[in-house]
């Protein structure tokens, strides 16, 4: 038995307990989301659930890509005090429902009809053994471009369309005196540009290869050097000041024209809508230039974690909440993701978000939608946190791209 699975069972009477005590009426929600926009969106679920008479006990820990998030998460379990619901992505989805760690959803999804609408690269992510252990809140796709529309008409840039207009792109704004690109140096992020880098420089056989079957070859290739080639090209362009600095930090310098552009998932276009920005008139989004047919994405869920073997009248509510049309409409406008069920029109979505749902409705029929290494959709934990080590060192110049692309391909070997 393992050793979470022990702490599970020794601590099971200690979280029924405490969870019939403090959630009789309220859900408590582990999440991350705590930028404003972020915060703006999870407005939309809080007042779902008000309406229905359930109260929501907040608890955010700050942490774009959510691993401080999941460190309180398993002090939180050790402590036999799990919460009612948590925010989670991809593997770690499948690690805590396969140590048998969270409630089973099958009535809710049975009733709501989750397995007609959902598709079948979100399932994988929250289904283990048949069985529903998270709701799906959105998609998020990765490999997004932002960029000030004033700061592009001013320096003659239209959205480059190929790598090599990207550079051009970017040697403009350097000459004018304009930051190219914002970015925060967090080990996330960084692997965030990677991941529609590596896609540009070598295409979705490449990416398959690399970050999800993990094929040695690929990861040591030149194709891979290549893309830390780039990487490097990006790193001549940010700012002195990027390490360390928040996603939505970076976000707002292209926000108030500082910078040109950003390379972020779609959760940054809620900071742009936070502002009072309009796409189109103030900002633009598109694909990172060669990749424009392809999506890699990641999907927020929450996860419901067992107190009993019931699933409690509160954590039925609020999954039956998630994943009901007129909630996946009105929170992904806001949030700046798209609906996590097919059968959401996109009437209300503005045009970043109309092209989101369309990009991934053609990247899911094409067989080019691919989880976002970075977000922990296309290889578990351990093996990204080793991928994080290696992008960060060579992002920072401990490493040269041959150097890097060496690294990843043994770092990988002995996380695995």
């Amino acid at each position: 038995m393992s050793a979470l699975k022990t702490i599970l069972k020794a601590t099971a009477a200690t979280v029924i307990v405490s969870a019939s005590a403090a959630y009789a009426e309220d859900v408590e929600v582990l999440h991350w989301w705590t930028s404003g926009g972020e915060a703006a969106a999870l407005n939309v679920l809080k007042q779902d659930l008000e309406g229905q008479g359930i109260g929501w006990q907040d608890m955010p820990v700050a942490g774009g890509g959510g691993e401080q998030a999941m460190t309180v998460l398993r002090a939180r379990v050790t402590a036999g005090n799990a919460p009612t619901a948590v925010q989670m992505l991809g593997f770690d989805i499948l690690d805590w429902g396969n140590e048998g760690a969270l409630a089973d959803l099958n009535a809710v999804a049975a009733d709501q009809g989750w397995d007609a609408v959902v598709p079948d690269a979100l399932k994988s992510f929250a289904k283990v053994d048949g069985k529903w252990v998270s709701a799906p809140v959105n998609v998020h796709s990765t490999n997004w471009v932002w960029a000030n529309k004033s700061v592009l008409d001013a320096n003659g840039i239209a959205p480059p369309q190929t790598w090599e207009e990207f550079e051009a792109a970017l040697a403009t704004l350097k000459e004018a005196g304009v930051t190219p690109i914002a970015h925060g140096g967090q080990a996330w992020q960084d692997a965030t540009v990677f991941d529609a880098v590596a896609m540009s420089a070598g295409g979705p056989d490449f990416y398959k290869s690399a970050f999800i079957d993990l094929d040695a070859e690929a990861l040591g290739s030149d194709t891979m050097v290549e893309a830390f080639r780039r990487m490097e090209v990006i790193r001549a362009n940010v700012d002195e000041n990027f390490s360390g600095r928040d996603w939505n930090l970076a976000t707002a310098m292209v926000i108030n024209g500082e910078a040109g552009f950003q390379m972020m998932g779609d959760w940054a276009k809620g900071e742009f809508l936070n502002a009072g920005k309009v796409p189109g008139e103030d900002f633009l989004c598109f694909r990172f230039p060669g990749t424009q047919s392809q999506v890699t994405f990641n999907a927020d869920q929450f996860a419901m974690f067992d107190q009993g073997g019931v699933v409690s009248d509160q954590q039925a509510a609020l999954a039956s909440a998630i994943l009901s049309p007129s909630f996946q409409s009105a929170f992904n406008v806001v949030k700046g993701s798209v609906p996590a069920r097919t059968d959401v029109s996109d009437e209300a979505f503005d045009a970043c978000g109309k092209q989101g749902m369309k990009d991934l409705a053609a990247a899911a029929s094409s067989g080019n939608l691919f989880g976002s290494m970075a977000h922990g959709h296309a290889n578990p934990a351990a093996v990204k946190n080793a991928m994080y080590d290696v992008i960060t060192a060579h992002f920072n110049g401990e490493y040269d791209a041959a150097t890097a692309a060496e690294e990843l391909a043994t770092a990988v070997e002995i996380a695995q």
